[in-house]
């Protein structure tokens, strides 16, 4: 891989990060909308954008030359994403966003540990202290809370599981996501007219709720482009380092722009998973400048 790709490649991830991590401010505008229309809204009019942006560039049958098994296993990352929006959107709308960034710093670590299990990877010491922090802030926050943080958790495993369907799967990223699309578009359709028949559609009664539900398309299908794009161009521990701008946009929002508390408890909880993730990071910087460093040294 050339240094231009590889700088193209965090760039678009990065960028990614950054517009999730802004994206309970736009969702904030669509209270007291359910998290379900909005997600299925999300899928009609991402799919819409994503295959008028192939028909532009020539590829109107996104389809072909895509082997039937990468087909079928981009419908695993369809039904992850899809996960992922509702619990995302359902956490928003009822003042959680402070437990959704959560999800998104354990992401990471999560990305370790799919790497072990499913792209044979060993973990160093580090890694190892780093897992084991942030599973102790979980716990933490389980026994201290008495609930188990399912909304972070089901965020961290959907997601993670959803980028390394896309780190494997052959297929560029932008024809991927509209194979997910179709995948779930139907299934959206179908839920939003019955929502209309039944006379309980939020949609086609204001111009800025439409104008608001019609953006739900770019601004899904652009940050998800990006994504997938620079999934495929970066090593997965960088692709992991770069999350952190993400939840830590929306921690500040949550705190910030709509008052969430944010307790001792908590404040305890994150601790653990910042000190695993600072690990995380410091040793990964030093292993890839390391690498660095060797692939310049000149052979004898």
């Amino acid at each position: 891989m050339s240094a231009t790709q590889f700088k193209s490649g965090v760039v678009a991830a990065a960028t990614a990060y950054f517009c999730w991590g802004l994206f309970p401010i736009f969702w904030k505008l669509l209270d007291g909308i359910a998290a379900i229309e909005l997600m299925a809204h999300r899928i009609v009019w991402c799919t819409i954008t994503v295959a008028a942006y192939l028909a532009f560039t020539g590829y109107a049958r996104f389809w072909r030359g895509i082997e039937r098994r990468t087909i079928f296993i981009l419908a695993g990352s369809a039904a992850l994403i899809a996960t992922n929006w509702w619990v995302y959107i359902w956490a928003v709308g009822h003042g959680r966003i402070v437990e959704s960034s959560l999800g998104y710093f354990i992401t990471p670590l999560v990305n370790i540990l799919f790497g072990v299990l499913f792209l044979r990877e060993r973990l160093n010491s580090a890694q190892w202290l780093a897992v084991t922090l942030a599973t102790s802030g979980v716990a933490y926050l389980t026994v201290q809370t008495g609930t188990l943080p399912w909304i972070a958790l089901t965020l961290a495993f959907s997601f993670g599981s959803y980028g390394l369907i896309r780190k494997v799967a052959l297929v560029d990223s932008a024809r991927g996501l509209a194979i997910e699309g179709t995948w779930l578009l139907l299934p959206a359709l179908a839920f939003l007219a019955v929502l209309q028949s039944q006379g309980q559609s939020h949609f086609g009664n204001s111009f800025k709720i439409d104008g608001l539900i019609l953006l739900t398309g770019p601004l899904s299908a652009i940050p998800l482009l990006l994504f997938a794009y620079g999934a495929r161009r970066i090593p997965l521990t960088l692709l992991g380092i770069l999350q952190y701008i993400g939840p830590t946009l929306g921690l500040l929002s949550g705190v910030l722009l709509y008052g969430e508390p944010f307790t001792q408890v908590q404040a305890i909880g994150f601790g653990l998973t910042w000190s695993a993730l600072a690990i995380y990071a410091i040793d990964s910087a030093y292993r890839y400048f390391s690498a660095e460093k060797q692939s310049t040294q000149p052979s004898n």
